[in-house]
């Protein structure tokens, strides 16, 4: 890859150095960036993985069907006065087991 701002090749024979000089800068900054885009994509990808693999994803699925449920609830009221019942049978269940002990 040529640098085309630096090179003096049909100018004069004083800028044949700048013309070397300019090819190996050209090939330094190439190799450069690349590295350098190399590591982005390495950083990118070690934190999508690392996200992947946190308990946040878990959480927002958590709280997604939560939320699902009280929709649920909230638009069949039958169906919450059965949970609402069938809470307070288990509540009394469990404290007359309670004062039996």
């Amino acid at each position: 890859m040529r640098c085309p701002m630096l090179s003096f090749s049909g100018m004069n024979s004083q800028y044949a150095r700048r013309e070397i000089f300019c090819r190996n800068t050209c090939h330094e900054l190439k190799r450069f960036w690349e590295r350098e885009i190399g590591k982005q994509t390495y950083y990118r990808e070690s934190e999508e993985y690392r996200l992947g693999r946190s308990a946040l994803r878990k959480l927002r699925e958590e709280w997604r069907q939560r939320l699902e449920a009280k929709l649920r609830l909230r638009n069949n009221p039958d169906e919450t006065e059965k949970r609402a019942n069938m809470g307070r049978e288990l509540l009394t269940s469990l404290t007359q087991e309670d004062s039996k002990h």
